[in-house]
């Protein structure tokens, strides 16, 4: 079964930068377009980023574009996420989904998440 852990996740003041990680198990990782998804407090899950299979083809929400990137390692089935500039809003629950943008949510696989809060 689909198995995605996070980790990551901290308390950071505005401006400063955090690097995700999600280990993922129990599926042809390297052949699986992969996301990251947020979940505010209060909110539904938005998306954020995904990557295709391979790694080629990279895409962002326009809140975050220029500010994260979105990689992956298919040798050790880890997808991360680099996070720059960070903004009070990014504050969230970031999961990562097996599926691309158009696809994670039909897939319904994700982890539990790791907490993200930017605050001075």
């Amino acid at each position: 079964q689909v198995q995605l852990v996070e980790s990551g996740g901290g308390l950071v003041q505005p401006g400063e930068s955090l690097r995700l990680s999600c280990v993922a198990s129990g599926f042809t990782f390297r052949l699986s377009a992969m996301s990251w998804v947020r979940q505010a407090p209060g909110k539904g899950l938005e998306w954020v980023s995904d990557i295709s299979y391979g790694g080629k083809i990279r895409n962002y929400a326009d809140s975050v574009q220029g500010r994260f990137t979105v990689s992956r390692d298919d040798a050790k089935n880890v997808l991360y996420l680099q996070m720059n500039s960070l903004k009070p809003e990014d504050t969230a629950v970031y999961k990562c989904a097996k599926g691309g943008r158009n696809s994670w949510a039909d897939f319904g696989s994700w982890g539990q998440g790791t907490q993200v809060t930017v605050s001075s």
